[in-house]
């Protein structure tokens, strides 16, 4: 019996003597983050399975992971004799997992989350469906903890102020717009428990999350004062003197139940129920009222400033790319032996030499040939892949600088490249294309956009099961809501796209046991010449591979585009490049 499966055994074993029948164990923390710290990687650790998405569920005689398509054969290779099987997400429509339950457990069963890892709206979901078959949902039991025996601690990594040289606005500043906001929303106080919405408001960061510069804690903001509640340790001199100047009070990360349950009755507080969780939401006493996180829709659109320090933040990451791709090169044609793990270790020494650079935006996915087609893929010391003078490599990886959040994807061909993958390859090109340089009415949601990114791909029979875009933070979470350009009705495609809000466009193909290709840059949106309408800026910079573009596909204009991005990519870049990587660089950088 392998490690896993002994941790499965052992929760049945609590399960049974809980008189529980069933137990789901999400991906998320107490503050519904998609990226977590070791403490509350409960699913992982029960599964094994480490991609960022995921939800399982344990019965007495079976144990399943549901999780999307991005993940489908990392799933399969770390599910591998555990005990789970895989269920597939196709879609994000419907709740698969809630399904299954329905149709396996019995009436009168009892199902338990822990309810500081489920959302107040979850919650609402998994007990009205699990009532129809008289199926009991009890949220005040953490399993996992009675098992995990040597659990991590929480970071106390201490936070730090983020200039407002980079952010562009003070504290006070946004604790106004916020407060203005809760006015005009009929609130007294508003209740923070996202991580990044926290970090914005506050203009901290912090290194609890590993590639997401935030730090663990919850806010309370009212119409005179601001509370945050967070490990004192984790507080230096100078920060307790900010916030101080700037009217917060600091409260322990455990009191916040505390200080929820003494607020005056005659209070409304706002609180949004998509992330609110069920056990924190059930401290309160005073009024409630639902609305979306005000922060997420301020921090969302980024400001003159953000965008303008942003410019400059990507020319020195496609510097740092230069430098790495030249290395690959190098390094094959002398026939040197380097495999994925070395390539995501020199973009992270190549950034790390950037002014401003705090570290990665998430862990470079360097997949060669056949984990090309693993979409999030993470490469392993043990199990990496030599890359050879052929086939395909395909390359997405960030970096976190206090002047912005970097996410860059670029495929590439090692030897002449197949037909197939010029017609892919370039049908993913056209694709991104045609996003970037879009026009587009006011009100334009994600799921209209997605159309224009695929459609290439539909004419030649291809397509991708992963959106389209996602929103991206500034000195925050490489994946920011609420946009995205996605083609389904979740909150990335039916959000409108505004002015300001900074979006990947990452269309892509993959063939299972053979290669993955993604193009990926990041465009904002700003207005267009047309009143009423809005277009894109890509601020991204990094020539494409000319040895996998077909441009007999390509029409004029694009050819035009693709020429004129590829002289910015030069003129601005260059710069930062000496010698013979700018020599090599200027041919990377020559009309096609």
């Amino acid at each position: 019996m392998d490690t896993t499966q002994k941790k499965l055994a052992e929760l049945r074993k609590v399960m049974k003597s809980q008189k529980i029948d069933a137990v789901i164990i999400p991906s998320n923390d107490p503050h519904q983050s998609e990226y977590v710290s070791p403490h509350w990687q409960e699913r992982a650790w029960i599964s094994g399975f480490t991609g960022s998405a995921g939800l399982v569920i344990v019965t007495h005689d079976h144990a399943g992971l549901w999780t999307d398509s991005r993940y489908f054969i990392q799933a399969e290779m770390e599910l591998a004799n555990s005990g789970f099987t895989l269920h597939k997400m196709y879609n994000q429509f419907g709740s698969p997992h809630i399904e299954y339950l329905l149709e396996t457990l019995p009436a009168g069963s009892s199902v338990a989350v822990n309810g500081f890892m489920f959302s107040k709206q979850s919650i609402d979901g998994l007990q009205n469906a699990l009532s129809k078959k008289k199926i009991g949902l009890v949220y005040q039991k953490d399993l996992i903890s009675m098992i995990w025996k040597d659990r991590p601690e929480n970071s106390l990594s201490p936070i730090f102020i983020h200039s407002e040289t980079f952010t562009g606005q003070s504290i006070n500043e946004k604790l106004r717009v916020i407060r203005n906001k809760i006015k005009m929303a009929g609130g007294d106080a508003l209740f923070l428990s996202t991580l990044d919405d926290i970090a914005w408001s506050f203009n901290i960061r912090g290194n609890d999350v590993e590639y997401n510069p935030v730090a663990i804690a919850y806010a309370v903001i009212d119409k005179t004062s601001a509370h945050l509640f967070i490990d004192a340790r984790k507080v230096t001199r100078d920060v307790k003197g900010y916030f101080t100047k700037a009217k917060v009070k600091l409260h322990p990360y455990e009191e916040l139940l505390q200080f929820l349950s003494s607020m005056g009755s005659d209070q409304t507080l706002l609180v949004d129920e998509s992330t609110i969780s069920q056990s924190v939401y059930d401290a309160i006493q005073c009024k409630v009222k639902y609305h979306p996180s005000i922060p997420k829709w301020e921090k969302a659109i980024k400001t003159n400033v953000e965008i303008q320090h942003l410019r400059n933040t990507m020319r020195k990451d496609g510097a740092a790319l230069a430098h790495t791709f030249h290395w690959i090169e190098k390094s094959l044609k002398q026939k040197k032996s380097i495999n994925e793990c070395d390539v995501a270790d020199k973009l992270a020494e190549y950034r790390s030499q950037q002014e401003h650079y705090f570290g990665e935006s998430f862990a470079a996915i360097v997949g060669y040939q056949s984990n090309g087609a693993i979409v999030h893929y993470h490469a392993h010391r043990d199990t990496c892949k030599t890359i050879l003078p052929k086939g395909i490599l395909l390359v997405d990886s960030g970096g976190q600088y206090f002047d912005g959040t970097t996410d860059i994807t670029r495929t590439f061909t090692l030897s002449k490249p197949k037909k197939k993958h010029k017609i892919s390859y370039t049908s993913i090109l056209k694709g991104m294309i045609c996003v970037a340089r879009t026009k587009f009415p006011k009100g334009t949601t994600g799921i209209q956009l997605d159309t224009l990114a695929r459609q290439f791909l539909w004419s030649h029979g291809l397509n991708y099961l992963h959106g389209t875009g996602h929103g991206v933070g500034y000195f925050l979470n490489v994946h920011e809501p609420p946009q995205g350009i996605a083609p389904s009705f979740a909150e990335r495609g039916k959000t409108v796209h505004e002015v300001g809000m900074l979006t990947s466009d990452e269309p892509g193909y993959y063939e299972d046991g053979a290669y993955g290709m993604r193009i990926e840059n990041l465009i904002v949106a700003k207005a267009s010449e047309y009143k009423g309408f809005l277009e894109f800026e890509t601020l991204t910079l990094y020539p494409f591979e000319k040895k996998l573009i077909d441009k007999k596909l390509l029409s004029c204009d694009e050819k035009h585009w693709i020429n004129a991005y590829h002289d910015e990519c030069y003129q601005r870049i260059s710069p930062y490049l000496k010698g013979e990587v700018k020599s090599w660089f200027k041919k990377k950088c020559k009309k096609i």
